[in-house]
């Protein structure tokens, strides 16, 4: 993974640790088509030192500036392995939301879906389904640990500060918190059932094996689970303008939702990284498969419990 920090050369302080986002701030002070051409370069240059053995072996930040119609933009940068980028690391203050089993937190708000999540969400439908690459794009990290902090500290100013706060923010705080939750949602034991599931070739047995580890998820998983589905289907409804397909979507959050918890996953990260894309990819078919089924009740599928409880 790589992590970029970029300012204009002769601000006070780095712009966002996301390259698109400080380019974004010199909107107005450069002719037509530099931000995307002064960005392609960047990308390049970052392309080049991402295959250069020795850059990925330092742990240092690596500095340059790149240079185009009378604007310099300063960037650091520097490579985190895939092990470290992915890891799942549980709080060990269980007062926040962040790295907290989300049992633990919907008990503890007696809520069904974590506050943190319907946040989130209704800012994003409120002004956010319609924004081109929404959950794609990332947000300043800067602004993301900010909320982070507000809804750890269950502050009473976090629905001020989600009103004024840039959507992809808001997104990417969504994102965190499903990657830093110390168990990924669909969970760690029905992770290589899920794996299994996908795989079938007969629709019939798939379609039960399927709607089966949905039953057998947590409530407050589940839950969440379908509420979440049903978000991201309507942001999907916005793909002419948003750009955001269904695969889209389940390409950014299927890894984020199934993405095995650092026990769970060692055996995975140390195999060839071909086994490691596979495991990527199908994570991304398992959510897809959901986005792409019918409405799915959370009645209907407990109600259904005892007809399917020996499938599988």
């Amino acid at each position: 993974m790589t992590e970029v920090l970029v300012q204009p050369e002769g601000s006070p302080g780095p712009v966002g640790e996301q390259p698109e986002r400080g380019v974004e701030e010199l909107e107005g002070k450069r002719p037509p088509n530099t931000g995307a051409r002064l960005w392609g370069r960047v990308r390049s240059k970052l392309l080049r030192q991402k295959l250069d053995p020795q850059a990925v072996q330092t742990k240092n930040w690596h500095m340059d500036v790149i240079e185009m119609n009378g604007i310099k933009v300063e960037f650091s940068m520097k490579f985190t392995s895939r092990d470290m980028s992915l890891k799942r690391t549980p709080s060990k203050k269980q007062t926040g939301v962040f790295g907290v089993k989300i049992s633990v937190v919907t008990k503890r708000e007696r809520s069904k879906v974590p506050y943190i999540v319907r946040q989130c969400i209704e800012e994003v439908e409120k002004r956010g389904i319609e924004e081109v690459g929404i959950y794609r794009i990332s947000g300043v990290a800067t602004d993301i640990q900010a909320l982070k902090a507000v809804f750890d500290a269950n502050n009473k100013d976090i629905l001020v500060m989600l009103s004024d706060m840039d959507i992809n923010a808001i997104a990417g705080t969504l994102k965190l918190y499903f990657r830093e939750l110390p168990e990924p949602l669909l969970t760690d034991r029905l992770y290589p059932a899920f794996m299994e599931g996908i795989a079938l070739s007969d629709p019939a047995a798939k379609e039960n094996c399927m709607m089966h580890l949905l039953r057998s998820l947590p409530d407050p998983n589940l839950i969440t689970f379908l509420f979440l589905l049903e978000h991201l289907k309507r942001v999907a409804e916005k793909e002419p303008i948003n750009k955001m397909s269904l695969h889209n979507l389940a390409t950014v959050f299927g890894p984020t939702l199934l993405r095995p918890s650092e026990g769970e996953s060692k055996a995975h990260l140390t195999l060839a990284s071909d086994i490691w894309s596979h495991d990527v990819m199908a994570q991304v078919q398992v959510l897809l498969y959901y986005l792409q089924h019918p409405p799915i009740s959370f009645t209907e599928l407990k109600r259904n419990t005892l007809y399917f409880s020996t499938d599988v």
